[in-house]
């Protein structure tokens, strides 16, 4: 591949698509007298990764989510090696869904699948579509949440007639109410702990793809001596829900927390408050990220501004706690990484290590 690629070359504007993000918090902000009485809307929740109402008793969540382009690649795979990876982008759509609600407090409930087809031919394939209820249901076991139904639309001209879109929504409870994580405690002093990530999980698959174009012998090229591109890019997406659970039970002061996904780790900065985080170690890369750093020639502030490049969900804790995190995350197998400090300060994320600094401006997710 010649010269440097970025995200925005493979095509994701994130300029472009987060003013549409921020009009939208602002409008459905008018909307809230709609509540019935004895519910209100927790305002701080809005611009969060998942909505939350008070319910008198206990605060509701809910979230929707889609898995984006990682579909395109399994088509291809399937092409290739007669092996549908249905199960497993199955399993990252519940991931993205159900790690996004977990980062208020919320467990998860009941989960909603929305699968649009772009031809009613999709659904003949009946191994493929035993492949993506079997990986749609173990995502929800691992997640502890109930699948209650969903979707099927087909939707002609809108999709591509081989291709289908993976989407869900998920409702969840935050009880006891104690447990609502919106990032009030979040301060300077606070550490920032990273749970590992197991590949690309479902984002940067656009820029993903566009890399597998230029290579000879495609997603069939080896990486690591054995697997190939196309099989480490389908590695299923951690589901971190059953370990913050585990966390709340045990008292963890969880100040804040963030699911790694597109912009990367300017995540990070997510909150409104004016705050330094500052990265003094960095956790391992997986070895297809490394893969496209080489290939699609990035540099580390675009790799970081936009994979999680090795975490894929974040807590803030203080610095009593991390013991006790470092140890629970051990027992449920997910590696976690003591890597930084929240300081006082302007509002950016600095990654010392790589001398990379991501600054307010970098990330305009929120109205």
């Amino acid at each position: 591949m010649n010269g440097k690629l970025t995200y925005k070359d493979s095509g994701v504007n994130y300029d472009r698509i987060d003013y549409l993000k921020r009009i939208a918090q602002q409008s459905g902000k008018k909307t809230i007298n709609n509540l019935p009485k004895n519910y209100q809307e927790v305002s701080a929740s809005r611009g969060e990764s998942a909505h939350v109402i008070d319910a008198g008793e206990y605060y509701f969540a809910s979230v929707i989510e889609g898995l984006g382009t990682k579909s395109l690649v399994a088509d291809e795979m399937y092409k290739l090696t007669g092996k549908t990876y249905y199960d497993s982008v199955a399993y990252d759509t519940v991931a993205m869904i159900v790690n996004d609600l977990i980062t208020v407090g919320a467990k998860p409930l009941t989960l909603m699948a929305y699968w649009a087809a772009g031809s009613s031919d999709w659904f003949k394939d009946k191994k493929r579509a035993d492949d993506l209820v079997s990986g749609w249901t173990k995502a929800s076991q691992d997640a502890g949440v109930v699948w209650g139904g969903g979707e099927t639309p087909v939707l002609s001209k809108i999709i591509d007639k081989d291709s289908i879109d993976l989407a869900g929504s998920c409702f969840g409870i935050i009880n006891p109410k104690k447990n609502l994580c919106l990032g009030e405690k979040l301060q300077a002093g606070d550490r920032i702990i990273l749970f590992e990530s197991s590949g690309i999980h479902a984002n940067g698959l656009t820029l993903a793809r566009k890399i597998a174009e230029s290579l000879q012998e495609g997603y069939l090229t080896k990486i690591d001596g054995e697997k190939t591109y196309g099989e480490l890019l389908l590695t299923s997406t951690i589901i971190y829900a059953k370990l913050i659970e585990d966390l709340l039970k045990n008292t963890i002061d969880i100040h804040y927390m963030v699911n790694i996904t597109g912009h990367g780790w300017r995540k990070l900065m997510r909150h409104k408050k004016e705050l330094t985080y500052r990265i003094t170690d960095l956790p391992p890369v997986p070895e297809v990220l490394k893969f496209i750093i080489e290939q699609g020639k990035l540099d580390y502030k675009e790799a970081y501004g936009n994979l999680n490049m090795g975490a894929g969900f974040a807590i803030f804790v203080p610095e009593s706690d991390v013991t006790q995190v470092l140890k629970l995350s051990e027992s449920l197998n997910i590696k976690a990484y003591d890597v930084g400090v929240v300081e006082s300060g302007e509002k950016k994320v600095t990654i010392e290590p790589k001398n990379i600094i991501f600054l307010k401006e970098t990330l305009q997710v929120r109205a």
